[in-house]
């Protein structure tokens, strides 16, 4: 079993209850302390479940990471569809829920470190979860800009670029080279590119 299993829906509701279960815990020690925080063996103790039941569920703590990373933005998404943005037009709109987002990752600054950095050291084991990491946050986009109608190749290329760019923010922001302000001004700048031309 791996998260590429639990990715595609393949477990039984216990084994869907555990791994959210581990997910919790995970989620509770990054809060906490961060990246370093996160010990497998810690993880196991708090889900209550063995230590070689973890492994099946999530390689390595970077596997872990990255799906708790993955359930926060499923958890975004829903949110944004729930409670759509009330910007005129789809960049005003997209801007609005990616600020909404970092303001809620600025609530919990050694989550957010935690999984940045999982993601972030990521290799090609992780592919699937990363990519999934993508595609969830461009749905986001997509869920917020509300187009009349399907994306175009152009918009389509413009929410790739807005995905990295929240992404690249947010790391400026942790690592503390980017101010509020300049991660703020980013996302608007990159949210225009959903409407140029």
């Amino acid at each position: 079993m791996t998260t590429t299993t639990a990715a595609h829906g393949r477990l039984s509701p216990r084994q869907a209850e555990r791994r959210r279960g581990i997910l919790r815990a995970s989620t509770a020690l990054a809060a906490r302390g961060g990246y370093e925080a996160v010990q497998m063996r810690e993880v196991a103790e708090g889900a209550q479940v063995a230590l070689g039941t973890l492994y099946r569920y999530f390689p390595s703590k970077v596997h872990l990471l990255v799906a708790v990373m993955q359930e926060q933005l499923g958890q975004l998404h829903e949110q944004v569809r729930r409670r759509p943005p009330a910007g005129e037009d789809p960049a005003a709109r997209v801007a609005e829920a990616l600020t909404t987002a970092f303001h809620a990752l600025q609530r919990e600054p050694r989550l957010a470190e935690a999984m940045v950095r999982a993601l972030s050291f990521a290799d090609r084991s992780v592919s699937h979860e990363v990519d999934e990491v993508s595609r969830l946050t461009s749905a986001i986009v997509l869920a917020a800009a509300a187009l009349p109608g399907p994306p175009t190749a152009e918009q389509q290329a413009a929410l790739r670029v807005i995905g990295h760019t929240w992404h690249a923010t947010l790391l400026a922001w942790l690592s503390g080279r980017a101010s509020l302000g300049e991660v703020r001004a980013d996302l608007h700048t990159a949210a225009r590119l959903l409407t140029a031309g």
